[in-house]
């Protein structure tokens, strides 16, 4: 007798199982039939079911199974299973079919159940369902193919149980829902099961689409009737998410030349307008442009569209440094597919916009802005090749730059040969070089039979790498003698050993240094480095610095007073700043043990302080820790000692004569014009005499005064400038008493916190950004002191 049809064989076995559970009372018949019912669930070799068994019953009888299950939920011999039993043979049996039917059953088990142990344990599996990742499953089931027994209806239910889910949840088990079936919860569950079955989309047509025509023209198909509204976000992912350009190419073809939200998305908006993507992302996109031969225009337009962002003198200026490097990391790689031919027609307009972008750069006051030129510039003109030459510019290489440096190169695609890969065995070549072994000592000879007589060759050299040369000059031991050295002497030896003993010989005989500070400071300020000595910048400065300390006043006076005077230098504008900056630094330090000059590392050229504002964030960081009050049970070491502030009764000498004549542009200086930088160093320089002169009489009217000053200048649109105008606000706040704020700059107060708060939500600067937020922080917590202490003002006035 020939056995039954697959279909005829499953549904006998479904129904003997389903007698099975409704009359036998024996645990081992019914963990039988409950097991045979899951081989028809069970995939792989194991399965005792063949494949089309399984297909049968998940068609045919799944859902009656699961329908019988529910109707038999008050059974005795389900609550005679153990907690393990139940879960491994009746809620698997939920959790491992077709989900769309399993949801419906489930759904409607809870829509019919009452209040009991029984709805709970449907609950509990509805809950293991969606946290399963079977939510994924259920959509990734309809993406591959629709159930035969699928119907417009049975969509339009299912559909109805998945979105209104919460609800309703919500409206059976109020008030004791579960957390998973919130909305903040579930739509978010939703929307993750909805992009991984969108990414299981992806990879299946991607995979297709490498050698399948038919496959290609689908995915083209649906990716142009994709609405306009939703064309950016589609483009975004495909672009993150494409392994290359060709890929790219294979699935959106030339869209880019038949949807115009399409090309305003890959040409303009994500190569000009967003600068989060990584590199990657620049590659596909301009590799996909240059990868046809219809498509090519598109390249050459943005080119020069991104040539000309890059030499924008307002874009240097206003956008971030993250955008700014995206656009040049673009225009590298865009110069980089351009023929010879196509270069050769676009030289004459590329080369006006190197210019200009140049000049741009090169004259921001950022450093990272200026290295950025400097490389954009270097890779441009050796791909224009103007002239057969090639500029060169000295940079500290990082990683940065040498990214920069290698994108004007194209990358392959092509993927490794194997064998190189691998290290396949290569003859090794021959070597010059001599074995450790026969340099540790002398090899006797074999064949000289006098080797053992004495021969200079064995004798072993001397260590000499540490010895110095004898010098003929001798260091002066007098401060006029050093004086006279640097003003007349054309040895260059001795001028050197002067520059390097003249600190020492300042800070050790006060008394011969006062007498001739001022003008020591001016042979020093005007002092060029005609012999090229080693470390003249730092000696330079820390003379300058120590003549200072010394003979403050005098000294002040006169380098205050040159700061605004004709036929200075930049350089030496800000040789003014750094001196008089490291001198109240040093005044305002506590004196502890005597100085020993000979030691003293701190003696070091301060950089711009645009280049590093870290070290501004620790400045202001350390004094909101010194404010903030703290309970302890007691002092763990013993208090410091008092000792005079020398700093605070000479601030004034340093901080209100740079106050004067600031608006008057000199023949060589034009402070409030283009020289940003020297008016950068002034206000941060300013600042910082504010912040040393904490606790001083005089504070309060040198921070009324430094507000007034950069009040001026608060939205200048050099960032440096910015950053410094923060900074010196960042110091008022910290210097001032919180009554004299309210006291004297109770009018400026309003205007000043909307201020601080439009640069910590717009200004392009991330740096400017923080500095704001700090500079609110601190407002906030002074105002907040003193309002909280309303007698403090009416006593303390």
């Amino acid at each position: 007798m020939d056995p039954p049809p697959p279909n005829a064989e499953v549904r006998l076995s479904v129904a003997q199982c389903f007698r099975t559970l409704s009359t036998s009372s024996e645990s081992k018949d019914i963990s039988a039939a409950l097991q045979t019912l899951h081989s028809y669930l069970d995939e792989g070799p194991e399965s005792s079911a063949t494949a089309a068994q399984r297909a049968d019953f998940r068609r045919a009888h799944y859902s009656r199974t699961l329908h019988f299950l529910l109707t038999n939920i008050h059974a005795d011999w389900l609550h005679s299973f153990t907690s393990a039993q139940r879960t491994e043979l009746w809620d698997s049996l939920f959790l491992r079919g077709p989900p769309e039917q399993a949801l419906l059953v489930l759904m409607e088990g809870i829509g019919q159940l009452r209040p009991s142990r029984n709805l709970d344990h449907l609950v509990s599996i509805t809950e293991r369902f969606l946290q399963s990742g079977r939510l994924a499953d259920l959509l990734w089931s309809y993406c591959l193919q629709a159930a035969p027994c699928d119907s417009p209806q049975l969509r339009e239910t299912l559909l109805g149980r998945v979105v209104a889910l919460p609800d309703l949840m919500a409206n059976r088990l109020h008030p004791n829902n579960k957390p998973l079936f919130l909305p903040q919860l579930y739509y978010p569950l939703l929307a993750s099961a909805i992009i991984t079955s969108s990414l299981n989309v992806f990879v299946f047509l991607s995979a297709h689409t490498r050698s399948d025509m038919v496959w290609q023209r689908v995915c083209r198909k649906l990716l142009e009737n994709v609405p306009q509204r939703w064309m950016e976000s589609v483009l975004t992912g495909l672009v993150q998410a494409v392994s290359g350009p060709d890929a790219l190419g294979r699935i959106i073809g030339n869209l880019v030349l038949t949807n115009k939200q399409a090309q305003f998305v890959i040409t303009h908006k994500l190569l000009l307008l967003q600068y989060k993507y990584e590199t990657q992302v620049l590659r596909i996109i301009l590799g996909y442009l240059a990868a046809d031969r219809e498509r090519r225009p598109l390249l050459i337009q943005v080119l020069r569209s991104v040539f000309q962002a890059w030499a924008n003198p307002s874009a240097v200026k206003h956008t971030p440094l993250e955008q700014q490097l995206y656009v040049s990391k673009a225009l590298l790689m865009s110069m980089s597919l351009l023929k010879d031919s196509e270069l050769q027609e676009l030289r004459s307009d590329l080369l006006q916009c190197l210019l200009g972008g140049m000049q741009s750069h090169l004259n921001s006051s950022v450093v990272r802005i200026r290295h950025m030129g400097m490389v954009v510039g270097e890779c441009l003109s050796s791909r224009m090749n103007i002239n057969e030459t090639k500029l060169k510019f000295e940079y500290d290489e990082d990683e940065e730059t040498q990214e920069l440096l290698s994108l004007l190169s194209p990358a392959t695609g092509e993927e490794p040969d194997p064998d190189a890969v691998n290290g396949v065995d290569s003859p090794q070549e021959p070597t010059d070089e001599v074995p450790s072994s026969t340099v540790s000592g002398p090899e006797p000879s074999k064949t000289n039979p006098d080797s053992d007589l004495d021969s200079d060759d064995e004798l072993t050299p001397y260590d000499m790498s540490g010895d110095q040369e004898i010098s003929k000059a001798s260091p002066p031991r007098y401060l006029r003698d050093c004086l006279e050295t640097l003003m007349s002497s054309d040895d260059s030896v001795r001028v050197e050993l002067s520059l390097r003993v003249a600190e020492s010989l300042v800070r050790k005989n006060a008394f011969a240094a006062k007498e001739i500070s001022v003008q020591m400071t001016k042979v020093l300020l005007h002092m060029e480095n005609k012999y090229n000595i080693n470390g003249f910048l730092v000696h330079r400065q820390a003379v300058m610095t120590a003549l200072t300390v010394i003979d403050c006043i005098p000294v002040t006076q006169y380098l205050t007073t040159e700061f605004y005077s004709l036929n200075y230098s930049l350089r030496q504008r800000l040789d003014i700043l750094e001196v008089l900056a490291l001198a109240a630094q040093e005044l305002a330090k506590p004196v502890t043990v005597k100085r020993d000059p000979s030691t003293d590392t701190t003696a070091h050229l301060t950089p711009y302080p645009g280049d590093n504002p870290v070290h501004w964030r620790q400045v202001i960081e350390k004094r909101i820790q010194s404010k903030t009050k703290r309970l302890s049970k007691g002092h763990t070491q013993p208090p410091p000692k008092a000792t005079p502030n020398r700093y605070a009764p000479i601030a004034g000498y340093f901080f209100f004569p740079l106050l004067r004549n600031y608006d008057k542009p000199q023949v060589t200086f034009d402070l409030l014009g283009s020289d940003h930088l020297v008016l950068g160093r002034l206000i941060h320089t300013l600042g910082l005499f504010v912040h040393l002169a904490v606790n001083a009489p005089i504070a309060v009217q040198m921070g009324r005064a430094l507000l007034d000053f950069v009040w001026s200048v608060r939205y200048h649109v050099d960032q440096m400038v910015r950053r410094s105008v923060l900074f010196a606000v960042c110091s008022v706040f910290l210097s001032m008493p919180s009554q004299n704020l309210l006291q004297d700059l109770s009018d400026q107060l309003f205007e000043t916190r909307t201020w601080l708060a439009d640069v910590a939500e717009g200004d392009p600067d991330a740096d400017c950004r923080g500095l704001a937020i700090q500079s609110l922080v601190l407002l906030d917590k002074s105002l907040k002191k003193q309002l909280q202490d309303p007698q403090a003002l009416s006593l303390e006035s």
